[in-house]
């Protein structure tokens, strides 16, 4: 069970990228986000699977590599991403400003995101990045009633 952990913790295997793990985790939310079917609820569904199988598999990784988050770590980035893009359905130029809004919220951690991230184990790893999402959610959908509709 260890190994399919950190395989799904480090989406598989993703989270060992030399350069910004983080940024190789986000895409990777992103390419799941371009496979599923355009709806709210494969979106989700996928979500909630995504949180709970990736709270355990965070929680068994830090175990395993006796870090607190550890790098590798690149479910909570997939989550937060997925979280990012959910009941917008955006083109791609939206999600790609998704992309780069989540990924500002994920480093500076806005309050509670730098406070979630204390909680033990997988949750902590998971929650901070989850907020990030809800900030980036948020922040696409101010830059939907700012620009033309046309654009994204």
């Amino acid at each position: 069970m260890t190994a399919t952990a950190l395989a799904i913790a480090t989406a598989l295997g993703l989270g060992f990228a030399p350069f910004a793990p983080g940024t190789v985790g986000s895409a990777a939310g992103l390419a799941l986000w371009a496979v599923l079917p355009r709806t709210d609820g494969w979106l989700g569904l996928t979500i909630i699977v995504v949180a709970v199988v990736g709270t355990w598999a965070a929680g068994v990784a830090e175990r395993r590599y006796q870090a607190r988050d550890p790098g590798a770590v690149v479910i909570d980035e997939v989550l937060g991403m997925l979280i990012t893009l959910f009941a917008i359905r955006p083109g791609w130029r939206l999600a790609l400003a998704g992309f780069a809004l989540f990924r500002v919220f994920d480093v500076i951690k806005p309050y509670p995101s730098n406070r979630l991230e204390r909680l033990p184990g997988g949750i902590g790893i998971m929650a901070d990045d989850a907020m990030a999402g809800i900030y980036a959610n948020i922040g696409l959908r101010l830059l939907m009633l700012s620009l033309p509709g046309g654009w994204w």
